[in-house]
């Protein structure tokens, strides 16, 4: 048996691309940087593209997965995963006129934009009025996502059925953002290497350049393969697997190329140490690097309890 993207499925890939190449370049990506704020005009934009309701058009989640790649290759901030998975339960969100922030237990991100708030915890999913919510702001690691520890003044909320389900798709949609972090910093390490020279030549010729390059993709071709396998079965296990390897690979492979880079990476001028930050931030969303590797080892005698 081939598992291999359709033709449908690749025009997906490349349309979402071009779309957010056009809608979200590099100089509008620089901008958030002053200001975190959802943009609301560009928010509308991807709703309009089908973004948030691609899965009520009668698309999937392996669908789902591979625009969500390419949010993540292109840094596009907001809380794009509560937003898409609200899109049937809240009003407006596949259309991209509401913003629907996620909180996972105690964070929310984008709590000041937001219309209304996707709250998954042990308890389950409902959707909460921003005004429920009793907030303290906390400095984020990534300069274009604001966070804020949060707790509920009620535990009164529209209630999401299927909660289970929706923290795993939360999961697997964050794992995806991941996947295009980490093959956007491959590429990146790799157009570098091809024309930073040192001692007459391009360092992508030398041995120890070549060898990070060749494990970061190693790490990306993983952490993708797991991403579509578990979008495609949608087993627990497979996507707390898929989480684990792409944590892993956006946050290792941001490391790699900020050495393949040197000096320059670490300049504000570079868009590597944003990719890191991203990484460091969604490592720690919805599903924890401790708690997944937990998880893996209790469904070894006990299946299905993730």
């Amino acid at each position: 048996m081939r598992f291999q993207l359709t033709g449908e499925q690749r025009a997906l890939r490349r349309g979402v691309r071009d779309l957010l190449s056009g809608r979200f370049d590099r100089a509008r990506m620089r901008a958030c940087l002053g200001d975190a704020a959802v943009d609301r005009r560009l928010w509308r934009e991807l709703g309009a593209a089908g973004v948030f309701g691609l899965r009520l058009d009668g698309m999937g989640l392996a669908e789902a997965a591979l625009v969500f790649e390419e949010a993540g290759r292109a840094l596009l901030p907001g809380p794009l995963v509560a937003t898409h998975l609200a899109a049937g339960a809240v009003d407006g969100a596949a259309e991209g006129e509401t913003v629907v922030a996620g909180c996972d237990g105690t964070l929310v991100d984008h709590q000041a934009d937001a219309d209304a708030v996707l709250w998954l915890d042990e308890g389950g999913a409902r959707v909460l009025d921003p005004a429920q919510l009793v907030t303290v702001a906390l400095r984020s690691v990534d300069p274009m996502t604001p966070l804020n520890r949060v707790r509920a003044r009620t535990a009164e909320g529209r209630a999401v059925p299927d909660a289970a389900r929706l923290r795993q798709e939360a999961v697997l949609l964050t794992a995806a953002q991941q996947c295009g972090s980490a093959g956007r910093t491959l590429e990146s390490a790799v157009e570098y290497a091809g024309v930073r020279r040192q001692f007459g030549r391009a360092i992508g010729t030398f041995q120890a350049v070549k060898h990070l390059c060749a494990d970061m993709l190693v790490r990306v071709e993983m952490a993708r393969t797991a991403v579509y396998a578990a979008a495609v079965t949608g087993d627990p296990v497979e996507i707390a697997a898929a989480k684990l390897l792409a944590d892993e690979a956006a946050v290792r492979n941001s490391r790699d190329c900020l050495q393949i880079f040197g000096g320059m990476g670490f300049t504000w001028e570079a868009d590597v140490h944003l990719h890191m930050k991203r990484a460091w931030l969604l490592s720690t969303r919805f599903a924890r690097e401790g708690e997944i590797q937990d998880a893996l080892a209790r469904s070894l005698s006990a299946p299905g309890i993730w």
